[in-house]
């Protein structure tokens, strides 16, 4: 993206055009099926795997598509606005993976993103706790050193993926002494002996995506799995965070989209009083806030996407605000799609009330937007904006 022009690259077009055939074709298809049987999108992880767009973000050296920030947001707002659950395979492999990328040994980087690249297995990312949510300090699971190997005990919540991802990067307390500064990450196999998960969370939406928890019980692991020094996984996890909010504010963007696409062409379908009610002046309205607030939410996040690109220090509001925006907006738009749909829209038979039941966790996971609110305040008193 040009600072100058403020549009996308020919090759940001392509990216988004390309994902938004396979959307289409191969993925809405699936959509309402996925969420009424609440199974995992076969169909959508198969069709993204054979594009490459499964994690796009996987450097070229490690045989990835070196796909970069502002590419991966436009091929997670393009799947969700035809599926969230399907746009949270490319956006948890990123999240799972990131630590590894960022702070991970050339070794770690070399078998896991590779493995990733390849197809071999996606990636989960377990830090919350039943008793650790928001305050992810205050986590239990254990790693306690054993000569050359260490010992992993304890439960994570929330997982997404969980089961059907085959690599976990997991935080656990290796020196309780030292709160955040005692917790470590490490990657855990999916077939490491003592993993195992609970049953599927019975959710509100994104049901095509399995939450469980995780269980490790006395799960050994070699010395290298560790992700970065000892002590500096949480500072990791963090870092990991301020990028990939970026990815819920695109998901946030792409559900919008897809039900004011839905609403917009409804409208201009149903008649009533003799005419389209497109022709109302109260829900011209309605749908001139939903268009301008999706494009206001797109705008924050493509420039949330050229600072995680680039590393840019105020990253951190900037990834907080478009997750946070972004995901306020979803719910609003997706809601106000139902009203538009009247009866219509609190059926089944129509896609607006499952991507308004969709949009609710993009103000809930990777952070509340409580919490959203916290990191931006902190980071404008420290006076990030007056560096702009």
């Amino acid at each position: 993206m040009t600072d100058e022009m403020f549009q996308l690259s020919e090759e940001h077009q392509a990216i988004r055009e390309a994902v938004r055939s396979i959307a289409e074709a191969r993925i809405a298809p699936y959509a309402a099926d996925v969420d009424e049987e609440a199974r995992y999108p076969s169909e959508a992880a198969a069709a993204l795997l054979e594009g490459d767009f499964h994690a796009p973000h996987v450097p070229e050296e490690y045989g990835g598509a070196g796909a970069d920030a502002l590419a991966t947001v436009l091929v997670i707002e393009e799947i969700a606005r035809v599926d969230v659950s399907a746009s949270l395979i490319p956006a948890v492999n990123k999240l799972g993976a990131l630590p590894v990328q960022l702070a991970g040994s050339e070794e770690l980087k070399k078998h896991y993103l590779g493995a990733l690249a390849r197809g071999e297995g996606g990636f989960s990312y377990c830090l919350s706790e039943p008793e650790a949510g928001s305050d992810a300090v205050s986590m239990r699971t254990r790693a306690v050193r054993d000569g050359d190997e260490w010992v992993l005990d304890g439960v994570k919540r929330w997982i997404t993926n969980a089961g059907e991802s085959e690599y976990y990067t997991v935080l656990a307390v290796t020196d309780p002494e030292k709160r955040s500064k005692g917790i470590s990450a490490f990657v855990v196999e999916k077939s490491d002996p003592g993993v195992s998960f609970g049953a599927k969370e019975k959710k509100l939406g994104i049901k095509g995506s399995p939450t469980r928890e995780v269980y490790f019980d006395g799960v050994r692991l070699p010395a290298d799995r560790m992700i970065g020094a000892e002590g500096t996984g949480f500072e990791t996890a963090m870092r990991t965070l301020d990028h990939t909010r970026v990815t819920i504010a695109a998901q946030a963007v792409g559900v919008a989209q897809g039900a004011l696409d839905y609403a917009l062409q409804y409208a201009q379908e149903r008649k009533q009083f003799g005419k389209n009610i497109a022709e109302f002046q109260g829900l011209q309205f309605m749908l001139a806030d939903m268009g301008m607030k999706v494009e206001a939410a797109r705008q924050l996040t493509y420039a949330a996407a050229g600072r995680s690109e680039r590393g840019d220090s105020d990253l951190t509001f900037f990834g907080a605000a478009a997750k946070c925006f972004a995901s306020d907006v979803a719910m609003e738009v997706t809601t106000n799609a139902v009203q538009v749909l009247g009866g219509y829209g609190f059926t089944r038979d129509y896609p607006v009330e499952r991507m308004m039941r969709d949009a609710k966790i993009t103000q809930i996971y990777e952070g509340t937007n409580q919490v959203q609110r916290i990191v931006m305040a902190r980071q404008l008193l420290a006076g990030v904006q007056s560096q702009l």
